[in-house]
């Protein structure tokens, strides 16, 4: 689960400090603890990354990351949500498992070394931030599930 987080033509990431991608810059986000909601996972997981409190408004992106060992075998597979969230408060700072927090210019975003399929998502949010509706959710089907 990730935040994206915009300030005018630039995005909060974040440089992360551990394994796996030690020293790749993300999106603030991380693991959903059992029992914890998606809403309040990404709460949790931008303040102990950034220092900031955000309330997430809707959500931009749900995929998939699949990480491969040396020999090609998965070792780590990721189910990501990214929700389009506003600062509510806090002062940025790094954070946790984060080394550096910055907002970045998005006409920057091909100068980092950056998680892959990050900058495609960051684009196709920031659209809808700036104005278009976020995706209707499909209608409710009627009577049982």
């Amino acid at each position: 689960m990730g935040a994206i987080l915009f300030s005018g033509c630039e995005v909060l990431l974040v440089e992360r400090g551990r394994e796996p991608l030690k020293g790749y810059w993300s999106l603030p986000g991380g693991v959903v603890e059992a029992g914890e909601t998606l809403a309040a996972a990404v709460r949790r997981e931008v303040a102990e990354e950034t220092g900031l409190q955000v309330e997430p408004e809707f959500i931009a992106e749900v995929f998939e990351r699949i990480l491969r060992d040396a020999g090609g075998r998965p070792e780590y597979h990721y189910v990501l949500v990214d929700y389009v969230c506003r600062v509510t408060g806090g002062h940025l700072a790094a954070h946790d498992d984060a080394s550096r927090a910055a907002w970045i210019p998005l006409a920057r975003l091909d100068e980092l070394r950056i998680t892959e399929g990050t900058p495609p998502v960051i684009e196709r949010a920031y659209r809808m931030w700036q104005g278009a509706a976020p995706p209707p959710l499909p209608p409710r089907a009627e009577g049982p599930c």
